[in-house]
């Protein structure tokens, strides 16, 4: 599991806001991921995702990575933020752009 592990570490540590999501931004595979997406996008910030659907070893390691059971997960910075009922909540309460805000987090381009 630890190279899994290191993958994912990587990929986190290698973009600012990185989404690990069912599907795609274009074709999302689920309500939660699409949820996730619409969230970014309206955030106007600049974002990778990763289709767990694509790797089925990324999709299982996610979950020990972050020790959250769900998918799709948001990491913002290195840190993770939570699913896509979490980003929710921290988006209308306006917690979330502050967030992308104080960490410095590109806009889109």
């Amino acid at each position: 599991m630890s190279d899994i592990h290191s993958k994912i570490a990587a990929l986190v540590g290698g973009t600012d806001v990185v989404l690990f999501m069912k599907g795609t931004p274009l074709f999302p595979q689920c309500g939660f991921s699409s949820t996730a997406i619409q969230i970014l996008e309206r955030l106007d910030v600049d974002y990778e995702t990763v289709d767990v659907l694509a790797d089925p070893e990324v999709r299982t390691g996610i979950k020990s990575f972050s020790d959250w059971p769900t998918i799709p997960q948001l990491y913002v910075k290195g840190e993770f933020v939570g699913g896509s009922d979490i980003m929710m909540e921290m988006y209308q309460s306006g917690e979330l752009a502050e967030l992308v805000a104080t960490k410095g987090v590109a806009r889109a381009a």
